[in-house]
């Protein structure tokens, strides 16, 4: 999504004092100790894998994630509480955690060691709470992920290593790329993928994709250059994101067709406009939701805050409240929304 969605009115010391909580509360002896609960999403899959065009579980069953995004850990770190998490992963009933990571925007380029350590903390969290953890190197302006090529050896070589034990964990290296050709964006991918799979050699990684991770609608392509020259690797993805009340038919018609040729994951869709503000297009929002059910398209809402936009689903000073967490007397029309279709049951195959 274009930056327009961008929050600057944040101070930094409100800010710091949410990672500094947040750090807190998960560092305590023992608070990492608590073992997968049986029948989580991750008890029940375990480690996935790119099976053709479809994401695979243990038993090589296509499956279907359904989670939500953090915000900007810089921003709204004091949302992803203990109590918040515990929410999402029971109350909510989500499989996955996206967990962004922004590069700029007062984000890891200020200080790689916090930033990183603070996505640490909410892999490890989601990760006691048996959810499935997207590790999101937020890169959106500028738009060219090799601007950030050094940074995204550092932060995923450090990631990988720390969690490469795990099963529950996807890799997204390059969040929105724009204003470049998809040879850049391939270029990208076939340097970092090889980093992360020195280390962590089972992991999914989702790379994005032209245009704002369009497939490169947004940029007067399509999903057939991506067909006609995709990344030299395996157990790969490739990222599609909407907004539901600016990207209509034309966004639609490709995510469904893209579906049946290449392996994808909507990592990031509103219900709003392009900016994650305005109107809610629940009528679109469900004609994709039913599109991706049918093809078994993973997917991951936009955003687990208190921001003042309709794209976040908490009101207004809940994460300064902290909480109420469950139930719906705390949400905006898109949290109650989102919340009411991630409660569906799950269909993950076994046999």
């Amino acid at each position: 999504m274009q930056p327009a969605r961008l929050p600057r009115r944040l101070s930094a010391l409100a800010a710091a004092l949410g990672s500094a909580l947040l750090l807190s509360l998960t560092t305590l002896p023992g608070a990492h100790a608590a073992p997968t609960a049986p029948g989580t999403p991750v008890d029940v899959n375990g480690q996935l894998k790119v099976c053709g065009t479809k994401l695979c579980n243990q038993y090589g069953k296509p499956i279907q994630l359904r989670g939500m995004s953090t915000h900007g850990t810089q921003w709204y770190s004091q949302c992803l509480t203990p109590g918040s998490l515990d929410a999402l992963a029971k109350d909510w009933k989500a499989d996955v955690l996206r967990v962004s990571t922004y590069v700029q925007e007062g984000g890891y380029e200020t200080d790689p060691a916090h930033f990183t350590d603070l996505a640490d903390s909410l892999i490890q969290q989601a990760t006691d709470r048996g959810m499935y953890v997207i590790v999101d190197w937020h890169m959106l302006d500028p738009g060219d992920p090799h601007h950030n090529l050094d940074r995204a050896r550092k932060f995923f070589t450090d990631i990988a290593s720390r969690h490469k034990d795990k099963n529950n964990i996807l890799y997204e290296i390059a969040n929105e790329p724009s204003g470049v050709s998809w040879s850049r964006i391939k270029s990208y991918a076939e340097q970092i993928i090889p980093v992360i799979r020195n280390i962590d050699s089972d992991a999914p990684i989702l790379v994005g994709t032209r245009g704002w991770s369009s497939l490169g609608v947004s940029e007067g392509a399509d999903e057939s250059e991506i067909v006609n020259d995709p990344v030299r690797a395996s157990n790969i993805m490739y990222t599609f994101h909407f907004y539901a009340y600016s990207h209509r038919d034309e966004y639609l018609a490709t995510l469904s067709r893209a579906a049946r040729r290449i392996p994808v994951f909507v990592t990031e869709f509103g219900t709003q406009n392009y900016a994650g503000e305005g109107a809610d297009d629940f009528a679109m929002s469900q004609r994709y939701l039913d599109l991706m059910a049918a093809e078994k398209i993973s997917w991951v809402n936009w955003n687990f805050s208190d921001d003042h936009r309709s794209g976040a689903v908490f009101k207004t000073g809940t994460c300064r409240s902290n909480g109420p967490w469950t139930g719906t007397s705390s949400l905006k029309p898109a949290g109650v929304w989102v919340r009411d279709h991630l409660r569906t049951p799950d269909d993950f195959p076994t046999a």
